[in-house]
């Protein structure tokens, strides 16, 4: 726990946003079975379980591969609206979320954007909270590597120490739902809170496995990264959850 006038060691909180801090796996579930029906295939659960977390490249092969016959830039496009069109009808938030990025920003405590999802929509979500809680916005368009390569964590952390030369790795906390994102959010050395949804995630040295954000305060946050101060180096980064980022 923090001692009286001690400074926190918390400077940032790296949040992924589907499944974490929006419920929105359903609107991208229904979209992919749309659209493979409508050019002639079919999709199942296990296949849309496949991409949970994924990047949408990645993801758009796969369509690909079920029949979908367009490029994968229109494939990407059109997932995109479709959701987006969704989030515009009903923000599906995710217990504890918009509560614990209040604290956060009362605080002062910076929070950044980590998602796979593309500029449009990371934006209505990001529109659609009561504050402008995000300093920055890290998208699946602006990464040449999507998760679970760690490219998207590490840009953020760089991103945010352009304010902040001080600012480094143990200073920030990663909140992940997916596999994916917990093996990208690991690799990059932040310390690294899963919160499964679509997908069940195991008990893993390597990250803190927690049910909900709901009750989840900044002190907890505070406690993890101290807690991975004292951790030997030797239990480091690497592959999280079976996944090679």
């Amino acid at each position: 726990m923090q001692l009286p006038g001690s400074e926190s060691p918390l400077k940032a909180v790296l949040w992924d946003m589907d499944g974490t801090i929006v419920d929105t796996e359903p609107y991208w579930i229904a979209a992919e079975h749309a659209l493979v029906e409508a050019h002639g295939g079919t999709w199942s659960h296990e296949q849309a379980m496949q991409l949970v977390g994924q990047s949408l490249s990645f993801s758009a092969g796969l369509l690909q591969k079920a029949g979908v016959a367009l490029s994968v830039r229109e494939i990407i496009d059109h997932l995109t609206a479709e959701v987006v069109s969704s989030v515009r009808r009903e923000v599906p938030w995710r217990p504890g979320a918009r509560e614990l990025l209040e604290e956060l920003h009362l605080a002062g405590i910076r929070c950044a954007l980590v998602t796979m999802s593309e500029g449009p929509l990371a934006r209505q979500v990001v529109d659609s909270l009561p504050r402008p809680y995000f300093e920055i916005l890290v998208t699946g368009d602006t990464v040449s590597r999507g998760k679970p390569h760690p490219e998207a964590y590490l840009t953020a952390v760089e991103r945010l120490r352009e304010t902040d030369p001080h600012l480094h790795l143990g200073h920030c906390v990663a909140l992940e739902d997916s596999a994916p994102g917990v093996a990208a959010a690991v690799a990059s050395g932040v310390t690294t809170v899963a919160i499964p949804h679509i997908v069940p995630l195991p008990e893993h040295s390597h990250y803190t496995l927690w049910d909900t954000l709901s009750g989840r305060s900044r002190t907890d946050l505070e406690e993890l990264l101290a807690a991975a101060d004292t951790s030997s180096p030797a239990d480091g980064p690497a592959t999280a959850v079976g996944t090679t980022p």
